[in-house]
């Protein structure tokens, strides 16, 4: 014996509790084992061992072992079934372990697990089940939960509801819908699915869906709709398996019935209202205004306070209280003298009734009395409520018939007769809704009663009477009223017997559909159907489609019945006819091969038959061909056929392998079905299985095919295609099936649709063809769908809407190839010999329809009617259900009643009932097709009074429905219904302006029919109303009836009017006629000659809208092919017309008027307004072309598209047309934004995208006006409900600030705050918190946006709460404790909110190394202070002009210079300090880097020979391009309210940079380029003064702009200001400035002109420093883009920039002669014709040389002191030059101008001239030019010299005063006068070579041309030289042997070697220098070189091709 059987041996002696104990788990699982078995072996429940057992199983099924575990529950499950009720004491704590331990384990364990828990159910202790479940369902592992759904899930499904209280599994069902896990929801929503098996759909709807997610209950609704109530119970609680036990054997039998029926009831015994948990209203109505509200005397705030109780009433279920209180109030309330508090009354009882029930007794008992008093009362809304709390009051047991008997009694003597028949019709269905016990108790008080009111004066009194006996009768039966009968006169007594057998063959006829209803008529089960009629209906709905069998088979007998002789004589012969298609009459017998070769004997020889039974192919060949031969040679054929047939199909058979055998067989079939005049359906039958076999075999298709097309032609195609459904359905074979319906679509072809079955074939497409798994069959059945489409039209779809979406989109694509052609297209082709009878009766299209006559049974009529809305809505959403399962194709039979009870339905007081009657109208009329008109009863009149109605989702229901109506009738034939609602008075103004519209959109539609002249009268009517959107619509209207008649017939058929009116018709006459008077015939241009006439009144009509000739001629001539293609032609010439204008029309736009006139500030619901689109449309007429006119004006989303995608279209190419009408365009958009269409509102937003593009592209800026008509609409859609929206408008909000001023979107963000929409205040939050992070705090600027933002953290919504806290700890970040500051006054709630947020962004900045919050701010403000101080104590100042002032790099006293604000030790480097400055976030990190930035210049500067410089050059172009990009940034914000701190950093940056002459030329072209363009138009901008420091800013521009000019470099400062000289130039910033865009260029013009002149008149001395080349090569550019004809036109009116570039073009040549030809190497010479500036060049040189000028200065800076003029000239100026220097203001200049002239004149002594000056003053001036020269070897120029000291007080007496003072005036005179007071000027150079004057010619061009800008300030005030040269005719050759010619002629002179120089200066004082060399000067060396590389690219390139270097 081994160890563990020895260990178990042992164990066996050990109690139970030790053995399931032990630590070995062998002997655990033994134990159980042995528990098991002893449990198994228990017969008795009471054994007392059960009671030992039950203990020890919360240990045992916790075990961890899980074989053990397993054995635990086996033996749990053995004690279970042994064990009765007394085990249910130990549930709860094994439930709870097995929860906890087995619900995770293996799936047997769960298995078993599961099976314990049924097995405590049927032990009757569901309660501790579930709670267990309760347990178990919150477990976090999902793989625990999904076992316990599936317990509950089996105990529902096997115990039924009865057992299983479904309240509590309810409860557990939301959370486990919002579960992560799939596997959870999906078992969560198999369990809701159960439970509507047991409780009803309608009650889980009601209590689950609410609290489920949109996605959950679309799945789930598909899943419940298809569950059919009535789940009966598989297992037995244990008290009903005793019960079973006691039974005999024959009771089971008998007891299986009412055990069905009762498991049947059981979704209706589970009441709803036991399901729900009570609220408790008493407590919160006694915290409400109610109690006082009652008492006011206003009866609105009774009213209101009434209805408070109604909404807390209106729960499902109320806890009980003392309601004594309120019922006498409401008692009081019934009888209040304003009706509208009544009827609140009322129906405040009537919930408190259906929410207490019985809890209600005595309250209804005090108020039935007044209640039945008061159906005295006519007006619907009280009729409606009394009724419905009445009835709510009896459905909610509150009340018993038999305890208000005398109550009833009361009400039955009022004399009111309408309180006595209103109180009898509610007995009556008190009666009908009680069970038959309880209406057996009341016969005898109720009956006589009713009996005593049958002899009522009033007849309504007397109906409602009968009405209650029949309900008597229908519940107990008529054997309780024999009696009271006897007493009745024979009339009555027949009247009521007749009603007792109506209301007792209802439910007869209705017995087909409702089984189960009409098995329980009597008894429980009505009640049960009255109470819950959702689930009746619910129930009635799943069988409803079998209602139509047996309605269809009653119609024809009940007809016969009624018919006379006459008509059946016709029935009996439909009768023969339909004779031949019984199946016995169709389906062939048997017939052996013997007989058949008997009866055939006489027509074959006899070798024939035995050939054809031979193995031969040949002889069976032979044989088939002589019997075809024989067939054709028969004359009668008739009586053969079926014998020929069977022996075809035997001989040689379907089977046959030979293919010539098997066509010739199949040909010869064909023959005898041809030539037979009577070829029977039994013949077919024989062939057509095997035909269809050859129909898949590729051999034998086209002779099988051609057999299938001839049977069809003998016995008609809808045999023949019934027979193939049949065949072809069960077929395995994809081959023939795709052949098949291949062949369909030949036949549908060869005999149309006629004789087709169509509805049969469209579902043998959908199951079989569409079913198949083979894609050829679904391909070819696609097919069949496309040309079905072409034949019967789009109502095809209707069929299809079940169809796979996948297979959907491909047959809408087939359909598109197919489309409807009409009737005519579905004619046959081929013709057929038999009757087809029995062919389908659809309409004019084929499609069949349905008859739903037996479908609206009397029940669902009824219902239409009820009191109750509920009832009244099912019963329309099951008219809506039959007509959809018709596929909206339905017959007109039987409607009648139908259209009597919607008619009723139309005066509906619930609105959404009556918007639910007509849209059953609209799709009644879809359905049924246009034979409306017939069978409508008129009720199109009814349905237009519904536009009376104040809501407009009803009157557009009303416009809906007419829509669908107009489609089939005329609207001519609909007129004498419309046309007296056009005049109805009770018909309010929107309504009738809203038919108006209707009407005037179906005119044009329906061409010029007389008839629709009868408008005209109501028309007049329309014009005269006091309404003006009335008066449009009818003027409206009125244009469209004289578009398609013309003016004449329109205005004869107003004869009849009179008065006013006609005088409102005469002014629309006149209007018109005076527009078609200057207006052109369109049809005149556009029809051809040869095409059929248009009227005259037509073609005028045309000129006005061209499709008119669409809609007139060729609605009157549609039959016409001509007037088809005219109309075609006219349309196609319309588009071509528009597609050759402008689209857009700018000639009477004038935006700064609009922009004047409508100065107030826009809001988003100015959008909205009526008069907004009436005010929008006249512009968009006047700037927009017609077609684009037409489609933004169009009221259909899709035609507005288009008309976007038209502007989308053309904004690269017009976008500055778009700019001048911008405001019009964004005035619509704001109408889109105002709508409701997602898709128009996401194109406008794409739209938006690329408009913004296009603004960037020209450097356009929105004006105020503009951003204040986008953004309030833009902010406000922010809060789109969609995310894509919502993320698109958040884009295109962050793009938009780079076109207009971010802290002005900033302002449109706070103003968003006050948005009553919780996701637009939520979106601004963000933004404002994204702008804070990229602007900086500053752009908070003056607003209160954080006082805001602060108020919003105690909102209700979490969501604005969490956006408003973060925004604010963003702000914390940079501010620090200094946002208490800014949030204003908060309650202690929001500080402590507030905090907590502050508290836990700090800990992050700590955790991330950010510092702490506020800290970066408050140590730049202690340091700021200090370090200005220092900066200003280091910089030396004197009292110089303002242009030396400013020249050492400061702006004010306020800005900081470069020394002393600067840390002496920078830990950061240059490239971190440019990373700083582009990835700043705040204007402070902004100034930081710039800081650093000026901090290493200075440095590198203040060491020239360290080589820093030579670094930072490499990296200036960056630098520059970085600040450029800066000074737009920062100087927007500063226009926002922002502090003008950075802007100045910005500028002081770039003049630190441009002051070091190293750095100024290492900036490239490109970024020079927009540089000058942005200073340049902040100079203009005149908002710059409003600025802080605004004046300071402009006089720092000013400087910068000369330090620029000054030294960076020459070459391209004078490329890039001549290119902005060109027209192109400007328009790329023209658009940048607000206001008069023509004045701005102008400005901005000029100020590049006086740049250019302060270039050029330093240009003798700088010739050297330029490339000459690409100087002419730009005013070449200049010359040829303006073009001949464009300079003499600008010549004759002084242009500027021309005259400019002239100047600077005598100036070159002034300077270098006829050496500037050689400097043309750029300049495409060999052109023809020639380059303009070749004239220009030639007519300078010669004006030049008749001035006497022949010698040319040199490049350098020699002179030859020969002349003694000249020595005289440079004393005087050396005189003057020592004046200056004795002036305190002017010494510095006069120190760097003596330093000029002793550099060039290295010869002069000028000490020679200081001869009586003091020792001092010698001294001062030799320190004065060593300090200079140190400047100049340090790199430094003029504008970065310190200011010198003034000179000692004595002065040199000079002797040349009178030469002193003409010098000096002549220099202020040609020089710069410069204003100090002027700070927005751009003052002139003043260094040695623009004091030392241009040259005599240079001056003789010159004029003073001061500029004012817009704030009235100077700017650039200087002297201005031009001269218009007049071109001549001489040019220089460019062709090579020209070249060549030059060469020779220039190196023949080269014969000496001699150089002379010379100096020369004019009488002005100006020096000329000059080189004459009898070997050729440089300049002639320069042209030689310059010819000669011109000849090596003629050479290279061939002759004329040259590559024109362009910037």
């Amino acid at each position: 014996m081994s160890e563990d059987e020895k260990l178990l041996k042992e164990a066996k002696k050990m109690a139970w509790e030790d053995r399931l104990a032990h630590k070995n788990w062998k002997v655990r699982n033994d134990a159980n084992i042995d528990i098991a078995a002893v449990c198994d072996g228990i017969m008795d429940p009471k054994d007392p061992r059960l009671r030992e057992f039950g203990p020890l199983f919360k240990k045992a099924v916790a075990d961890s072992n899980a074989p053990c575990q397993e054995k635990a529950l086996d033996a749990l499950i053995a004690y279970l079934r042994a064990a009765d009720t007394d085990a249910g004491r130990y549930a709860k704590e094994i439930c709870d372990s097995i929860v906890a331990k087995c619900m995770t384990g293996r799936p047997k364990t769960l298995e078993k697990s599961q099976a314990v828990f049924l097995l405590w159910i049927e032990l009757e202790v569901s309660d501790a089940f579930l709670d267990a479940m309760e347990k178990a369902v919150k477990a976090k592992l999902a793989k625990a939960v999904v076992p316990a759904i599936d317990a509950m899930y089996q105990a529902v499904s096997q115990f039924g509801t009865k057992v299983v209280p479904p309240k509590r599994i309810m409860k557990m069902l939301p959370e486990l819908f919002d579960h992560p896990d799939a596997n959870v929801r999906a078992c969560a929503k198999g369990l809701t699915i159960e439970l509507c098996r047991w409780i009803g759909k309608d009650a889980v709807k009601n209590l689950l869906f609410d609290k489920m997610r949109d996605t959950m209950k679309k799945e789930l609704e598909v899943e419940v709709d298809n569950v059919v109530a009535g789940a009966k119970p598989s297992r037995k609680i244990r008290s009903e398996q005793a019960l079973e036990c006691e039974e005999t054997a024959v009771a089971p039998v008998t007891a299986a019935g009412p055990t069905d029926d009762a498991a049947a009831q059981g979704a209706s015994d589970i009441d709803e209202y036991d399901l729900v948990d009570p609220v408790d209203i008493l407590t919160p109505l006694s915290k409400s205004t109610f109690w006082d509200g009652v008492k006011a005397t206003k009866w609105s705030e009774r009213r209101d306070a009434v209805a408070e109780l109604t909404k807390l009433a209106s729960v499902k279920k109320i806890a009980n209280g003392d309601f004594s209180e309120i019922s006498r109030v409401l008692k009081k309330l019934i009888t209040d003298v304003n009706i509208a508090v009544a009827v609140e009354a009322v129906q405040a009882i009537g919930n408190l009734a259906s929410g207490l029930r019985k809890d209600f007794t005595a309250g209804s008992k005090l108020l039935l009395p007044v209640l039945l008093d008061k159906l005295k009362e006519k007006k619907q809304v009280m009729v409606d409520a009394l009724t419905t709390s009445l009835n709510a009051i009896h459905k909610g047991g509150c009340i018993a018939l038999q305890d208000v008997i005398e109550d009833v009694k009361l009400a039955t003597k009022n004399k009111v007769p309408l309180v006595r028949s209103s109180c009898l019709t509610w007995v009556a269905t008190c009666i009908e809704t009680s069970n038959k016990p309880t209406v057996l108790k009341l016969h005898k008080e109720y009956v006589p009663i009713l009996m005593e009111c049958l002899n009522d004066s009033s007849p309504e009194v007397r109906d409602a009477a009968f009405l209650a006996l029949a309900a008597f009768a229908k519940v107990v039966g008529m054997k309780v009223l024999e009696r009271p009968l006897e007493k009745l006169d024979e009339v009555r007594k027949k009247k009521l017997i007749e009603l007792c057998g109506v209301e007792t063959s209802a439910p007869a006829t209705a017995g087909p559909v409702f089984s189960r209803a009409q098995a329980d008529a009597n008894g429980s089960s009505q009640e049960n159907g009255v109470a819950k009629p959702s689930s009746a209906a619910s129930l009635l709905s799943g069988k409803r489609p079998v209602s139509a069998i047996p309605k269809k088979s009653s119609i024809p007998s009940g007809g016969a019945s009624k018919s006379g002789a006459a008509k059946k004589t016709d029935g009996s012969k439909a009768s023969a006819k339909a004779q031949p298609e019984a199946p016995e009459d169709v389906e062939p017998g048997e017939m052996s091969l013997e007989d058949i070769e008997t009866r055939l004997g006489p027509l074959f020889e006899a070798e024939v038959i035995t050939n054809l039974k031979s193995a031969n192919w040949k002889e069976r060949l032979e044989a088939i061909t002589s019997l075809k031969d024989t067939v054709e040679g028969l004359k009668t054929l008739d009586q053969n056929t079926e014998l020929l047939i069977r022996l075809l199909c035997i001989l040689p058979g379907w089977n046959e392998k030979n293919i010539q055998v098997q066509q010739k067989a199949i040909e010869a079939v064909i023959l005898i079905a041809q030539n037979a005049t009577r070829f029977s359906k039994k013949c077919v039958v024989l062939c057509l299985t095997g035909v269809v076999e050859k129909v898949g075999d590729i051999k034998t298709r086209i002779q099988a095919t051609k057999c299938l097309t001839t049977f069809c032609e003998a016995v008609g195609p809808k045999f023949v295609f019934e027979r193939l459904f049949k065949i072809m359905k069960d077929h395995k074979n994809p081959k023939v099936l795709s052949e098949g319906l291949s062949w369909m679509i030949t036949a549908l072809d060869d005999f149309g649709i006629g004789h087709i079955p169509l509805k049969d074939l469209i579902n043998f497409c959908k199951d079989t063809g569409l079913g198949s798994s083979a894609a050829v069959v679904r391909t070819a059945t696609i097919k069949l769908f496309g040309v079905l489409h072409k034949f019967v039209g789009p109502d095809l779809k209707g069929f299809l809407t079940d169809v796979k979406p996948q297979l959907q989109t491909m047959i809408d694509a087939e359909i598109e190839k197919n489309p409807y052609e009409g009737p005519a297209a579905a004619a046959p082709k081929r013709a057929i010999r038999a009757v087809d009878v029995g062919a389908p009766s659809g309409g004019t299209d084929g499609l069949p329809r349905e008859d739903i006559s037996g479908k609206l049974t009397p029940a669902l009529l009824k219902n239409m009617s009820s009191p109750d809305w509920k009832l009244r809505q099912e019963s329309l959403e099951a008219v809506n259900g039959i007509i959809e399962d018709a596929n909206k194709r339905i017959q007109p039979t039987g409607t009648g009643e139908l259209f009597m009870t919607l008619k009723a339905r139309l005066n509906d007081s619930n609105k959404n009932l009556v918007m639910m009657t007509l849209a059953t109208l609209g799709t009644l009329a879809t359905a049924m097709g246009p034979v409306i008109e017939k069978h409508s009863k008129g009720i199109l009149g009814d349905a237009l009074k519904c536009l009376g109605d104040n809501k407009k989702v009803v009157r557009e229901a009303v416009i809906k429905m007419l829509d669908s109506w107009v489609l089939l009738l005329q609207l001519d034939k609909m007129l004498p219904y419309i046309i007296p609602a056009l005049v109805e008075a009770k018909i309010c103004a929107e309504g009738r302006k809203d038919l108006f519209e209707w009407v005037a959109r179906n005119v044009a539609k329906q061409g010029d029919q007389p008839a629709l002249l009868q408008l005209v009268k109501p028309i007049a009517m329309g014009l005269q109303d006091k309404f003006v959107d009335m008066r449009k619509s009818a003027e409206a209207c009125l244009l469209e009836l004289i578009r398609v008649f013309d003016i004449e017939p329109v205005m004869k058929a107003s004869k009849g009017v009179q008065g006013s009116a006609l005088a409102a018709l005469q002014a629309v006459f006149d209007h018109q006629r005076s527009s078609s008077a200057s207006e052109d015939s369109f049809t005149m241009s556009t029809t051809p000659k040869t095409g059929s006439k248009v009227s005259t009144s037509e073609g005028r009509a045309s000129s006005r809208n061209p499709s008119t000739v669409v809609r007139g001629a060729a609605a009157r001539q549609s039959g016409s092919k001509q007037t088809k293609t005219s109309a075609t032609l006219a349309a196609e010439a319309y588009d071509t017309q528009m597609q050759g204008q402008v689209l857009f029309n700018l000639k009477d736009s004038h935006k700064a008027e609009r922009e004047r006139l409508n100065f107030r500030k826009y809001k988003f619901d100015d959008a909205a307004r009526r008069e907004q689109p009436h005010d929008i449309e006249a512009d968009i007429a006047k700037f927009f072309r017609e077609d684009l006119q037409k489609k933004l004006t169009s009221p259909d989303f899709k035609k507005q598209i288009d008309g976007l995608d038209l502007l989308q279209r053309a904004i690269p190419k017009q976008i500055k047309e778009i700019i001048e009408i911008l405001d019009v365009i964004f005035r619509w958009i704001s109408i889109r934004f105002a709508e409701s269409n997602t898709t128009c509102l996401l194109k406008v937003i794409d739209f938006l995208f690329d408009l913004v593009e296009g603004l960037k592209g020209e450097a356009y800026m929105f004006s105020e006006f503009e951003g204040n008509i986008l953004f309030p609409c833009l902010v406000e859609k922010s809060g789109h409900n969609i995310e894509k929206v919502r993320e698109r408008i958040r884009e295109l909000t962050r793009l938009l600030c780079s076109i207009y001023p971010a802290p002005k979107v900033f302002g449109y963000m706070v103003d968003g705050l006050k948005s009553k929409n919780n996701r637009t205040r939520i979106e601004c939050v963000e933004n404002i918190e994204f702008m804070i992070e990229q602007c900086g705090i500053e752009i908070v600027g003056s607003t209160k946006a954080l006082q805001s933002i602060a108020a919003l953290t105690v909102e209700r919504d979490g969501d604005i709460r969490k956006a408003s806290l973060a925004a604010l700890a963003t702000a914390y970040k940079i501010l620090g404790e200094d946002i208490w500051r800014y949030v204003g006054k908060i309650t202690s709630a929001q500080k402590g909110v507030m905090d907590e947020k502050f508290k836990w962004t700090a800990r992050e900045m700590e955790k991330r190394r950010e510092g702490k919050p506020g800290g970066a701010r408050a140590e730049e403000a202690r340091g700021l202070d200090a370090r200005a101080d220092e900066g200003r104590a280091s910089v030396k100042r004197s009292a110089v002009d303002t242009s030396s002032e400013s020249s050492n790099g400061h702006i004010d006293t306020e800005i900081e210079g470069p020394y002393g604000n600067m840390r002496q030790s920078s830990p950061l480097d240059w490239n971190e300090a440019l990373d700083i400055i582009n990835n700043a976030t705040s204007s402070e990190q902004v100034v930081d880097g710039l800081k650093l930035v000026c901090h290493e210049l200075a440095k590198a500067a203040g060491d020239p020979d360290s080589g820093a410089l030579d670094e930072l050059a490499n990296d200036a172009d960056l630098l520059v391009t970085t600040l450029f990009v800066k000074v737009t940034t920062t100087f927007n914000l500063s226009l926002a309210g922002a502090s003008s701190r950075p802007c100045k950093y910005v500028l002081n940056t770039l003049m630190q940079t441009f002051q070091v002459k190293k750095l100024s030329r290492a900036v490239k072209e490109g970024t020079l380029h927009n540089l000058i363009i942005e200073l340049l138009v902040w100079l203009l901008d005149e908002r710059v003064l409003l600025m802080d420091d605004g004046s300071q800013l402009l006089k720092a521009m000013n400087v910068l702009m000369l330090k620029i000019l000054e030294n960076a470099d020459r070459t391209s400062a004078f490329i890039v200001l001549i290119y902005l000289l060109r027209p192109v130039g400007s328009s790329k910033f023209a658009a940048r400035q607000q206001g008069s865009t023509v004045i701005k260029n102008q400005k901005f013009l000029d100020l590049v002109v006086k740049c250019l002149i302060k270039l050029t008149k330093v240009l003798g001395s700088t010739l050297l420093e330029v490339d000459l080349d690409r100087i002419l090569q730009s005013i070449h550019e200049y010359f040829e883009e303006l073009g001949m004809a464009e300079i003499r036109k600008r010549a004759g009116a002084d242009d500027k920039p021309l005259r400019m570039v002239k100047t600077l073009l005598h100036e070159l040549v002034k300077l270098r002669g006829s050496a500037i030809k050689g400097h043309l190497s750029l300049v495409p010479i060999d052109l023809e014709p020639q380059p303009i500036i070749l004239a220009y060049i030639d007519l300078n040189l010669q004006t030049l040389g008749a001035a006497g000028q022949t010698q040319w200065p040199s490049n350098n800076g020699s002179t030859s002191p020969s002349n003694q003029s000249a020595d005289a000239q440079l004393k005087q100026e050396l005189a003057a030059v020592f004046k200056k220097i004795g002036d305190k203001q002017t010494c510095t200049i006069g120190l760097y101008e003596l330093y000029r002239i002793t550099q060039l004149y290295p010869q002069v002594d000028i000490f020679s001239q200081l001869q009586n000056a003091s020792e001092a003053f010698r001294t001062y001036i030799s320190d004065g030019i060593a300090q200079m020269e140190r400047n100049a070897a340090a790199g430094r120029t003029f504008g970065s010299i310190p200011v010198a000291t003034p000179p000692p007080v004595s002065s040199p007496t000079m002797s040349h005063t009178k030469s002193l003072t003409s010098f000096q005036h002549r220099g202020r005179g040609q020089g710069v006068e410069v204003e100090s007071d002027s700070s927005h000027a751009l003052h002139a150079f003043e260094d040695n070579n623009s004091s030392a004057h241009t040259e005599a010619r240079f001056s003789e061009f010159t004029e003073t041309l001061p500029l004012k800008s817009s704030a009235g300030h100077n700017v650039m005030a200087t002297t201005q030289g031009f001269d218009d040269l007049k071109p001549h005719n001489q040019a220089m050759g460019g062709t090579l042997d020209a070249i060549r010619e030059r060469m020779k002629s220039i190196q023949a002179g080269t014969t000496g070697t001699t150089v002379t120089h010379s100096t020369t200066f004019s009488s002005n004082g100006t020096m000329s220098h000059s080189r004459s060399s009898s070997s050729g000067s440089l300049g002639e060396d320069k042209a030689l070189s310059g010819l000669q590389a011109r000849m090596e690219r003629l050479k290279a390139g061939g002759g004329l091709e040259y590559e024109i270097t362009q910037r």
